[in-house]
């Protein structure tokens, strides 16, 4: 919650039940178990009902048509689909104040774990990916993770949170990007995402 308000949006794997598939709108509770992870979604905001049921907001990638346009909201605080079992985000390095950017170098360019095309059409399959889910299983970095200087939570005492934070309505204001829930169908493993 501290991370989501102080510098936005988080990814999380879900499990997804058969019942997620078919969600309409309300707050969703899978009352199966499911925890198994094999989607992401971003978890944009969090709130609390009037009837004191605590959620979470959910963007997730399966069009505008589906759930809450496209949102759903789910159960908090009783990991429900597994939503609070692996979360990760990042912290940006300022490089724009004095305007520093990267230069890719040959090895980079020349990095095995780039795509590779698989076919004539632009049908992508990363080498990093299991064929079969189109879910990363765990990321790893060569030179290993590098924790942020300073974690929202050492910042932003979790008592100070508002009630209810959405980062798609902030006084009225979206922040999430205007093509939030445009689906374009990806190739990943053995299946379409």
């Amino acid at each position: 919650m501290q991370e989501i308000q102080q510098r936005g949006p988080i990814a999380c794997g879900v499990a997804v039940p058969d019942s997620l598939e078919t969600y309409t709108g309300g707050i969703y509770n899978d009352t199966t178990g499911d925890v198994e992870l094999v989607h992401d979604i971003s978890v944009t905001g969090f709130g609390t009902a009037d009837d004191g049921t605590k959620f979470w907001t959910v963007r997730n990638s399966w069009g505008s048509h589906w759930g809450e346009q496209g949102f759903f909201r789910v159960v908090r605080g009783t990991n429900n689909i597994g939503i609070e079992s692996d979360c990760a985000w990042a912290t940006p390095l300022d490089t724009w104040t004095n305007d520093v950017r990267h230069k890719t170098t040959q090895a980079e360019r020349d990095d095995p774990l780039n795509q590779e095309v698989i076919a004539a059409i632009p049908e992508i399959k990363p080498k990093f990916m299991s064929s079969s889910t189109c879910r990363v299983s765990k990321a790893f970095f060569k030179n290993g993770a590098r924790p942020p200087l300073e974690y929202a939570w050492d910042t932003v005492d979790a008592d100070a949170l508002p009630d209810n934070w959405d980062w798609g309505n902030i006084d009225g204001v979206n922040f999430l990007s205007w093509n939030k829930n445009q689906h374009i169908p990806v190739y990943c493993g053995s299946c379409w995402a």
